[in-house]
């Protein structure tokens, strides 16, 4: 499947979820406590459809907890605090695709595995500040690859150093359009900074092959969330986004999946895959990687 194929189906889906979520809006008009994510879930713990029918059937019995019920949905409703959530999170991609020049590029194949035996330092998390309906989360990930080689050659040993280096920072503001006990929905736009540093040294360096270069991009992006609560502990957490379309990048998309689990009434472990593939072209040369991959987390609700 082409990109141009890929970013078609992608947008199908995020406006038919958009679509549902509107659709579900209109037919049940119940705000609750809008939740955090993707990597930032957590979880109502009255968000069960067993509790909705119990509130159903005690409204009905006693005009006393219709009145309550009434107060709690308008004082969810016109909930203005602000809310802050932390995530630090680990995220173990494979990375393939084609690195280079035409008719002199490298061709990339390395596991998850692969990536992670040269894995020398790194950090990733999600901060996102809620009010209402307004979204705004921040996601940073920095990561450092290292491989030494020696270099058999006719004079002797020559040990090859190569490190790499991304640094990737992603702000977005958005809405919640649909924040129902069952579904929750955001719309979401911001961009995605790009820093990539490669230095290859040789030691010793007499013929002074060594080099270093680095790319920096901004790609502008559009994308949306669902949060699914399964149960008060369990909560399914779903997200995309694609973006670049020549001003940075050619193109760039990601998709995430996580569960999530409440421990504690501020904390919520979280498991699941994240993909995310870039194009991006600067004269000749060529960065065309997928990153697929699985991602653990946990989340704070700050406040």
């Amino acid at each position: 499947m082409t990109s141009n194929k890929k970013t078609t189906v992608l947008f199908t889906f995020v406006l038919a979820v958009f679509s549902l979520g509107a659709s579900l809006g209109r037919a049940q008009d119940v705000p609750t406590a809008p939740e955090i994510g993707p990597l930032a879930a957590n979880l109502d713990s009255n968000a069960t459809l067993g509790g909705a029918e119990a509130n159903d059937g005690a409204t009905a019995a006693d005009p006393a907890a219709q009145t309550t019920n009434a107060t709690t949905s308008k004082a969810s409703s016109e909930d203005d605090q602000w809310h802050i959530a932390v995530s630090p999170y680990l995220w173990l991609p494979g990375m393939y695709g084609t690195i280079g020049f035409p008719n002199r590029n490298l061709k990339v194949h390395a596991s998850a595995g692969d990536v992670l035996s040269h894995f020398r330092f790194g950090l990733a998390g999600t901060v996102e500040v809620r009010r209402k309906w307004l979204v705004m989360p921040l996601d940073m990930l920095w990561v450092r690859l290292e491989d030494n080689h020696p270099l058999p050659l006719e004079a002797g040993v020559v040990t090859a150093n190569a490190k790499l280096g991304e640094f990737l920072l992603t702000p977005k503001i958005g809405v919640r359009f649909v924040d129902l006990e069952r579904i929750k929905v955001d719309f979401l736009t911001g961009f995605r900074y790009w820093h990539i540093n490669t230095n290859l040294a040789f030691n010793p360096s007499a013929l002074g092959l060594s080099f270093s270069q680095s790319l920096n991009w901004v790609d502008p992006l559009v994308g949306g969330r669902i949060q699914l609560p399964l149960s008060p502990k369990i909560v399914v957490n779903l997200a995309g986004d694609v973006g670049g379309w020549g001003t940075g990048s050619l193109i760039e998309y990601q998709l995430v999946g996580l569960l999530g689990y409440k421990i504690k009434p501020t904390w919520t472990l979280q498991a699941g895959y994240r993909y995310l593939r870039v194009a991006y072209r600067s004269g000749l040369f060529l960065l065309n990687i997928d990153d697929p991959g699985a991602a653990f987390g946990v989340t704070w609700q700050v406040k």
